[in-house]
């Protein structure tokens, strides 16, 4: 049953980053939904932001953040995939 349903949201992740299509690399509150829904305890925009609630063209990333877009910049992705927040190791 863990599987399916991992299987599905997996699933459903790519299907909506490819209906998604090209656009800039920003937050949004459809990326803080998926990482709550991949378990991830993605509870405002200051999981990845510096800023309550960043502005276009005015926001700043904490470490996770900045390891998310460094892995965008790596993969050479339209968007980031909240799945490799899977692979961020929190800095003690």
């Amino acid at each position: 049953m863990y599987l399916k349903r991992t299987g599905l949201l997996l699933t459903a992740m790519v299907m909506g980053g490819w209906l998604g299509g090209a656009g800039e690399a920003r937050a949004t509150m459809d990326l803080q939904k998926k990482a709550k829904a991949a378990g991830f305890e993605a509870t405002s925009c200051l999981y990845c932001h510096g800023e309550k609630i960043p502005k276009k063209g005015a926001m700043t990333h904490n470490d996770r953040g900045k390891f998310l877009t460094a892995e965008k910049d790596k993969k050479k992705a339209k968007e980031v995939d909240v799945a490799w927040l899977k692979d961020y190791v929190e800095k003690k």
